[in-house]
């Protein structure tokens, strides 16, 4: 069975998709390895291009989930219209071995990163936020604003790009009002929430201009020589990740920073570490095959329903 993009995903399942990437992120950093078994992701570089494929499997026996994703990501030059990530999940049966599903990653990858940095914004940012920031105007860029406007309520929602014409662009792809920012300081003065989604490969969000107690969920740089963070960012931040170990060795943010940890986001989850709301946060997404397991499930369950 073959699932294509935009059959069953959409901003409905937000509803149940949240809820089962809590409970699996929880279960994640129980490090049981009856809940969770999942490597941190093997990469194989794809020199002549400038990318990589990422294989990311994840068992979650029992919930007797078997899931891996296959994912191309690529350092795209600046206005290049070639896409920088394309993925494929395939949902296994983990007693028989055969493959039961494979779906259309993309849609899965956005909806279930957008769905989890929400979920770290519900933890960490204050409670009287009112200003959203998006640095970036790709696809994860228009998930993650369909998915914060969907569950919270902002004031205002600031976008920007190194391309005003594609910010533009973005803007008006968007089911509702947002400013867009000639630079990276004009969009970010004063926000309470920041999510970085950019390309970038050296930083673009400096310390300098994020207010105290903002929180900062950072998505893109997923290799352990790329920022989009710079260091008094980091160590200004209570810093939080969905892995220890991924980012340890995936992160640049993390590891050039020289930063420690404070915890994972499903610590928090647990009750093990604390939300330290009133102070300036940072959490590093760098996507886990644990949550492209309990999402492909959700998937699957939903489509046997139909």
């Amino acid at each position: 069975m073959t699932l294509q993009k935009n059959t069953i995903l959409n901003n409905k399942v937000l509803l149940y998709l949240i809820p089962r990437l809590e409970t699996a992120l929880g279960k994640f950093s129980k490090r049981n390895s009856a809940e969770v078994i999942q490597p941190v992701r093997t990469t194989v570089p794809l020199q002549k291009h400038s990318g990589f494929l990422g294989v990311m499997p994840c068992y979650m026996e029992n919930d007797g989930i078997l899931c891996t994703k296959l994912v191309s990501f690529y350092k795209r030059p600046a206005g290049s219209t070639l896409p920088s990530t394309q993925a494929t999940v395939m949902l296994l049966d983990p007693e028989y071995g055969n493959v039961k599903a494979v779906m259309d990653g993309e849609v899965i990858t956005f909806m279930r990163t957008a769905a989890v940095s929400a979920i770290s914004a519900k933890l960490l940012m204050r409670p009287d936020a009112e200003v959203l920031t998006i640095l970036g105007t790709g696809k994860q860029a228009k998930s993650h604003y369909n998915v914060f406007t969907e569950i919270f309520q902002f004031k205002e929602v600031r976008v920007w790009s190194r391309s005003v014409d594609r910010a533009d662009t973005f803007a008006g792809s968007l089911n509702g009002p947002v400013t867009v920012c000639k630079s990276v300081e004009e969009a970010v003065k004063g926000a309470d929430i920041i999510v970085t989604v950019t390309r970038s490969t050296e930083p673009v969000l400096f310390g300098q201009w994020v207010k105290p107690g903002a929180h900062v969920t950072a998505v893109g740089a997923c290799r352990p020589d790329w920022r989009e963070l710079d260091d008094t960012l980091m160590k200004q931040a209570v810093v939080y990740v969905d892995s220890r170990e991924s980012a340890m060795t995936e992160s640049g943010d993390i590891i050039l920073s020289g930063v420690e940890i404070f915890a994972e986001i499903g610590d928090v989850i647990n009750g093990t570490k604390p939300a330290c709301r009133e102070k300036t946060t940072v959490f590093k997404s760098l996507g886990l095959g644990v949550e492209d397991a309990a999402s492909a499930q959700l998937v699957y369950d939903k489509w046997k329903q139909c």
